[in-house]
């Protein structure tokens, strides 16, 4: 799986407001904003570190497919679907989706440097919710070696993936289990 540095358990944030979750993560990712922009709209450069992009039309209204390159327990890649709600390259992208509820990537400059900030709400239990936090921990850590040319091996991921997942997982309901 990817030879990055992990970030330390539990820095995803999770609270509730009007009967939804929503989960934050803000990461400071070395790369400039155009090419964090890119690994989150470029087809080849997406699926290194999420998911291939069956469909994806950068325009408010436009139509979401992506094929997660992990594997759920039955070994099937999971299909999110969905549709974008706002773009504003290379600053904002929002979409909702079926699975992962409304998704917000918005970048920020900071210097040579990019502050990605992710936030998801979603309808969701409590141990979806921290399902969810420790999915987004890790695919955030597999961006961060996605930028740094040491995108994960997705053949690897049943075992080690997953357990790096169980890790993270384990992070979070300590955190607010």
């Amino acid at each position: 799986m990817p030879a990055t540095t992990r970030t330390p358990v539990a820095d995803g944030v999770v609270e509730t407001r009007n009967g939804k979750k929503v989960l934050r993560f803000e990461r400071r990712l070395k790369h400039p904003v155009r090419a964090v922009w890119s690994a989150l709209t470029e087809p080849e450069e997406l699926s290194a570190w999420l998911a291939e992009p069956q469909r994806l039309e950068l325009v408010a209204g436009g139509t979401v497919t992506l094929r997660w390159m992990n594997t759920g327990p039955d070994g099937e890649h999971p299909v999110v679907h969905g549709t974008v709600t706002e773009v504003d390259p290379p600053k904002v992208l929002e979409y909702q989706t079926d699975v992962h509820g409304l998704l917000r990537w918005e970048l920020r400059e900071d210097g040579e440097h990019t502050v990605l900030t992710l936030t998801g709400t979603l309808q969701a239990s409590e141990v979806i919710t921290m399902m969810q936090l420790a999915g987004w921990h890790w695919h955030l850590d597999a961006l961060a070696g996605a930028l740094d040319g040491r995108p994960p091996d997705w053949s690897r991921w049943m075992p080690d993936g997953l357990a790096e997942w169980a890790t993270i997982h384990f992070g979070y309901v300590t955190k607010y289990g």
